[in-house]
């Protein structure tokens, strides 16, 4: 059996999506059924349960807010939930795939890309948390995967390709932050990544999972936006304050995850591919 957290999620969703298509069973929780930052209900529920593999998609997200009012949430979801969750896998000997951030990083690598190995020093607390949930998988489990990924986008939840579109439909011009690089992700992509590691039985440890090629924001807005009738202009972060820091160079080497035989494609193929399935719908 397979247990999904965060299965109403934008990563959730597709990975939930993925699983169908394979014909593969899992059960999906919702946050009442399954409060992962309940310690006693984590453990009674896995437990009970018994699953092989989670896929520990659950998370707090909302970086900006994490620096004042969410700051409890994002601890109590992204540090205690995913220990919680790694203490009970262990107990039952399941494989966990967690999923973090490149915000563990601080941008100052400017000239080269970050290895798995690469010394973390994150600049908000949404990275801080997320670092030490990855250290929570590592004290406390021995069959992990952490899969770091970046800028994701995806055809479930808020994101920002959706928040493009609805802004050029408001707006005759939007500014986008310029000097910030890094790689786009499709959750698609993604999830394929996470299932492709688990079934190949592939080696445990860090791996940094992102589409192939790197922009700044303003150059994915500008894909995003080729076909529309918008002006988009390049700002920069000075410019456009956010309550957050961000990484400006957090580009992650791919050359794990290539290394395992999974192909990855260019986050513009990505873009394309998840835009004709939104249109087949």
């Amino acid at each position: 059996m397979i247990l999904v957290t965060g299965g109403s999620g934008q990563l959730g969703s597709e990975l939930r999506n993925l699983l169908d298509e394979k014909k593969i069973g899992y059960v999906a929780p919702s946050s009442k059924e399954l409060n992962i930052t309940d310690e006693k209900a984590v453990k009674k529920y896995i437990d009970e349960l018994k699953p092989t593999v989670i896929y520990h998609c659950a998370a707090y997200t909302a970086v900006d807010a994490a620096e004042d009012e969410g700051k409890e949430t994002n601890h109590l979801v992204n540090v205690l939930g995913t220990r919680n969750i790694a203490r009970a896998a262990e107990k039952i000997g399941a494989v966990i795939v967690y999923i973090s951030t490149d915000y563990v990083f601080d941008g100052s690598l400017e000239d080269d890309e970050y290895r798995v190995d690469a010394q973390t020093n994150p600049l908000n607390e949404y990275g801080k948390a997320k670092l030490m949930g990855e250290e929570a998988i590592q004290k406390y489990a021995s069959k992990f995967y952490i899969i770091r990924t970046s800028w994701v986008f995806g055809e479930y939840g808020k994101n920002f390709v959706f928040t493009m579109q609805r802004l050029a439909k408001e707006h005759p011009k939007l500014t986008v932050v310029d000097d910030q690089v890094g790689r786009p992700t499709w959750t698609k992509t993604l999830a394929e990544f996470m299932v492709y590691a688990v079934d190949k039985k592939v080696e445990y440890g860090i791996y940094h999972l992102s589409n192939d090629n790197s922009c700044t924001w303003y150059e994915f807005a500008k894909e995003i936006l080729k076909d529309e009738d918008v002006k988009v202009e390049p700002v920069t972060s000075d410019q456009f304050p956010q309550k957050a820091m961000r990484p400006t160079h957090s580009i992650m080497d791919l050359s794990k995850a290539k290394s395992i035989g999974f192909e990855i494609p260019t986050w513009q193929d990505a873009l394309c591919a998840m835009e004709q399935n939104l249109e087949n719908k």
